[in-house]
This record gives C-alpha cells, sequence and structure tokens, in this order.
C-alpha cells in the first residue's frame, strides 16, 4: 500500500510533500530539518543584538530525533532506516555531526550519504536529513493494530 503521512505534533512541511511516504515496505522520509512546530528551531538561538548561535550538535540531535518520532508514527523506528543523504551548509561541521551521528548509529547502520549545500530553507538551518527505512507494511499493520 502506498500512504503519505503527515504526523500531527511536528512541524508541518513548509511545501506540498508529506512528512512520511510509504511505497511498499519502504518508507521514504522527506528532508527533515530541526524545526519545531511553533517555528523556532533546536539548536538556533539569537542575542537581543540579534548575533546568531547555532549549534550543529543540537541540531544533528534534533533532526534525528525528529526522523525517529516521524518513522515511529509510520511503524517504523531509527533501527530500519537502511539510506541516509545529510545536508550539511558546511563541511566545517562535518565533526560534530558525524559525533552526534555516532550516538544513533554505528558501521552495521543504514548506508549513508553527507554533502554540503549552498543553504536550506532558513538561514539558522545547518543541516538536514532525508532517509529511507525498510518497515515491512505487515509489520507496521500490527504496531497500528496493538493497543
Amino acid at each position: 500500500m502506498d500512504e503519505a503521512i503527515l504526523v500531527p505534533g511536528k512541524a508541518r512541511p513548509r511545501g506540498r510533500f508529506p512528512h512520511v511516504k510509504r511505497a511498499g515496505d519502504l518508507l521514504f522520509v522527506s528532508g527533515t530539518s530541526s524545526r519545531r512546530p511553533d517555528g523556532t528551531f533546536a539548536g538556533a538561538s539569537a542575542d537581543p543584538m540579534g548575533v546568531t548561535d547555532l549549534d550543529i550538535r543540537a541540531q544533528t540531535r534534533a533532526v534525528i530525533e525528529n526522523v525517529r518520532d516521524l518513522l515511529e508514527a509510520a511503524g517504523g523506528g531509527l533501527a530500519d532506516v537502511v539510506n541516509v543523504t545529510a545536508y550539511l551548509v558546511s563541511m566545517n561541521d562535518f565533526g560534530g555531526y558525524n559525533e552526534v551521528y555516532g550516538e544513533y548509529f554505528d558501521e552495521t547502520g543504514p548506508a549513508r550519504t553527507t554533502v554540503a549545500v549552498h543553504q536550506l530553507p532558513h538561514p539558522h538551518l545547518l543541516i538536514e536529513i532525508a532517509c529511507v527505512a525498510h518497515v515491512p507494511e505487515a509489520r507496521a499493520a500490527d504496531q497500528e493494530a496493538a493497543p
């Protein structure tokens, strides 16, 4: 079954696309950032003078936890991820991103590609992650039916 999933309680997509798209046993998670439902960003703050403090570690952690929540809403989890594509605004942030990524995944985890991009949809964003997870439809249906 193919299904487009918008997850209540998560930041709404900034375009006409779902958080997650199921195609058979695969879940495709749209590019996900550290944006919260109220429009603020984890790992981004500004002082009264407008000087911003952007934290790649906090943003990476928030992005991975957002991805986890989206997958759980679709019947899966981080252990089901088979491919990750991460977009960094600066490869100078690779070390901090890689450190936090390693808290969630190891060498037995998903295949991964990390690329630098010119910019993301908001100037406070340092990272966005899209991924693919393998979650058999039967398992997802069993989880939805559980009390």
